[in-house]
């Protein structure tokens, strides 16, 4: 029987710098993660590409998806929804291919729901003094959405313990071989692999 891939979920409060750490993670030349593109009714910034970074919809056409139970989660955040489409997912894991997510702390808590035996890492930064620089530093967004989303921070940070591991975003190298140490770990859990090794014994 192929060992299923494994979903792994990496979360934590907006402006901690996940998206720098997924794309650092896949131009890694040995990682080998399939990556689900989010859907987002937020627009593009600069240099965001429709396919690449999200799929970008209309709040008509997400909200179409969501009757159509087409999200293996979604949420909504500062005004836009997120969501991560549900066929690719359950696809790849059954292709025996790990699956990467990069998504917000609420559509994390529903995929916990609904794949209890995912790998959940929560991203957090060093500080809040770090975080609010971090989105500032941005400048993309409103004083008032700065404040919006420093509000929504901390209360995602004291959901923290829906999370199996934290790795804390101080340095984005370090960030990255912390998680690809916890992946590792992960494939040599006892509950995924022993059924290879009950079934060489049986063949004997």
């Amino acid at each position: 029987m192929k060992e299923k891939g494994l979903l792994i979920v990496l979360s934590g409060p907006s402006g901690v710098g996940k998206g720098t750490v997924r794309k650092e993670l896949f131009s890694k030349p040995d990682v080998a993660f399939e990556y689900s593109i989010s859907m987002t009714t937020r627009a593009p910034r600069e240099g965001e590409v429709d396919g690449v970074d999200y799929f970008f919809k209309t709040r008509e056409e997400f909200e179409q998806l969501i009757d159509d139970g087409k999200l293996l989660e979604y949420a909504e955040f500062v005004g836009n929804y997120y969501g991560t489409p549900v066929d690719y997912v359950r696809e790849t894991l059954d292709a025996g291919k790990d699956i990467f997510l990069e998504i917000e702390v609420q559509g994390a808590k529903q995929v916990r729901e609904k794949f209890p035996e995912g790998l959940f890492i929560f991203l957090a930064p060093p500080s809040l003094s770090e975080l609010y620089n971090r989105i500032v530093n941005r400048g993309t967004e409103s004083d008032e959405v700065i404040q919006g989303r420093m509000e929504k921070a901390r209360k995602e940070i004291e959901m923290m313990s829906l999370y199996d591991y934290v790795v804390e975003n101080d340095e984005v190298e370090k960030a990255c071989d912390r998680i690809l140490s916890i992946v590792v770990a992960e494939h040599c859990r006892r509950e995924r692999i022993q059924h290879r090794y009950q079934k060489m014994l049986e063949s004997d």
